[in-house]
């Protein structure tokens, strides 16, 4: 059909279109607990089966089924010794050769962030079906995080073990634990997972600049864990009011000081990153400094003035500037990293940290894998033992 001599486009729904439908006209008072059901009716109809949807732990060892209608899907799969982890780790789809089949591993990217994996079995497959998959697992990352608002579903799915309150606190604090874009990338690691106290660390890009804040409040448990939780959201509230960074560090301080009694502090690093020019700002309240990695080696550490902990009343700090080149990695870690010491033993200590930063940073692979293979080699490292907060922040300015 024409119309004024134009061609009447094609409006009719194709099998790719009627198949995102199903996805898309099914999700909006779909209940969280049948997300997993929606997803597996939606690959079954291009002939897909035995369908999963794998979640990651909170300790980043294992992948997780999510039960689909309330029913158990699965084992979960260690991230580090299969294909689902192998599609994890490198954010790209992994295809196995089965007895029955494909079987198709699909990363579950929102945002920059990875959500899981989406596994699924066919006969066959070809580029249209790869395509189809690709947008299903995008849809299905999407319905996911939108649900996880109101639904403790996905939480429980993640928990490898008890959680105590203070780690609880923590984790609903906590922006994704990893974000990936075209600019800059962002990785994080809170161990121990289940009974992180003091640790924290928060991150916003606002259009070309990236901010980020990392803090360690003194002592352990619910204390701990109130101090941190007043000072991000000090943190948060004064960046949001766009105040100059060193202004930002006033307010935390004022913030934990009204908070606490005065022998409570919390050591806080802060920082801006122009995503464009690759100029780094930061200010340092007690906290170690930060590494700096070029070309996959560490090349020093980015040492500057440094005031007193939040908390301490200390003198507005002085803001100190570098110049990134394009690939730079900077690791912000907080000192249970490396003052973690067996018993009778000497502290882990950064030459360590900085040894296993250099061998691990060799292969190189993504920010989000370095960050979790370093956080688990330097657990490893240490006999396992963390009596403190051990917790790191990768990021990478892209160029």
């Amino acid at each position: 059909m024409t119309v004024g001599g134009r061609a009447d486009p094609d409006r009719s729904e194709s099998f790719g279109e009627e198949l995102l439908g199903v996805l898309l006209d099914g999700a909006h008072e779909l209940p969280p607990h049948l997300v997993g059901t929606l997803v597996a009716e939606t690959v079954a109809r291009m002939g897909g089966r035995a369908s999963q949807i794998l979640l990651q732990d909170y300790g980043q060892q294992e992948l997780v089924p999510l039960p689909a209608g309330g029913v158990a899907a699965g084992d979960p799969q260690p991230i580090d010794r299969s294909e689902a982890g192998r599609c994890f780790l490198e954010s790209r789809p992994v295809e196995i050769l089965t007895p029955d089949g494909i079987r198709v591993h699909l990363p579950l990217l929102d945002g920059g962030d990875q959500v899981g994996v989406l596994a699924v079995t066919l006969d066959a497959v070809d580029d249209d079906t790869r395509r189809l998959l690709r947008r299903i697992a995008g849809l299905a990352a999407d319905l996911l995080q939108t649900k996880n608002g109101y639904t403790d579903l996905f939480f429980r799915t993640r928990r490898g073990e008890p959680m105590s309150v203070a780690a609880e606190i923590q984790w609903s604090l906590l922006p994704p634990l990893s974000m990936v874009m075209p600019h800059v990338a962002v990785a994080g690691v809170l161990e121990p997972a289940y009974a992180v106290a003091g640790d924290s660390f928060d991150y916003a890009l606002n259009d070309d600049v990236l901010h980020l804040a990392m803090v360690d409040a003194m002592g352990h448990g619910l204390d701990a864990a109130t101090m941190a939780t007043v000072a991000i959201g000090a943190y948060r509230h004064a960046r949001r009011i766009s105040i100059e960074l060193s202004e930002i560090y006033l307010f935390m301080d004022r913030a934990v000081a009204e908070q606490f009694d005065p022998d409570h502090f919390v050591t806080a690093q802060m920082m801006r990153l122009d995503t464009d020019t690759g100029r780094l700002q930061w200010v340092n309240a007690g906290h170690p400094a930060p590494m700096l990695i070029r070309a996959h080696r560490v090349v020093g550490r980015l040492d500057s003035p440094t005031t007193l902990p939040v908390g301490f009343g200390g003198a507005q700090p002085q803001v100190s500037a570098v110049a990134l080149e394009p690939g730079d990695r900077v690791l912000c870690f907080t000192d249970g990293l490396i003052e973690e010491h067996e018993t009778g033993q000497e502290q882990f200590g950064e030459k360590q940290l900085i040894d296993w930063v250099n061998q691990l940073e060799q292969d190189d692979h993504g920010i989000r894998a370095v960050a979790r293979d370093l956080s688990h080699t330097l657990k490893r490292a240490r006999g396992e033992t963390t009596s403190d907060d051990a917790s790191l922040v990768l990021f990478e300015w892209r160029g």
